[in-house]
């Protein structure tokens, strides 16, 4: 399993990023795929999953403002933020549950 995330960087409060994560070496459609955050001396802490047939589980810490999607076809999970906090600063991966693989991460930074 190879999960590549893409789509951090810099934003001010208030702002939005949409990540993407590739996954290869898995049948995509077949999985429920998550994404995790871990901010510095925190647990990683699980922020969105959607299932195989789309529908999605939202974290109480983000729901209203993070929505999780896939393209199957493109064996691509998004995690799109908006109005981002500060608090919301981590580092964010993705994962297929059913694999115990995590990709890279990417860094999100919120300055206030």
């Amino acid at each position: 399993v190879q999960l590549q995330a893409s789509g951090g960087g810099l934003v001010q409060a208030g702002g939005s990023l949409r990540l993407s994560c590739a996954a290869s070496g898995i049948i995509f459609s077949r999985n429920v795929m998550a994404w995790y955050r871990q901010a510095p001396g925190k647990q990683r802490e699980l922020v969105a999953l959607i299932s195989s047939d789309g529908s999605t589980n939202i974290g109480d810490s983000v729901k209203g403002r993070f929505t999780v999607s896939r393209d199957n076809a493109k064996s691509t999970v998004y995690l799109r933020m908006n109005n981002l906090k500060p608090e919301d600063t981590a580092i964010y991966y993705c994962r297929a549950l059913a694999y115990a693989a995590w990709g890279q991460g990417t860094q999100v930074t919120v300055s206030s």
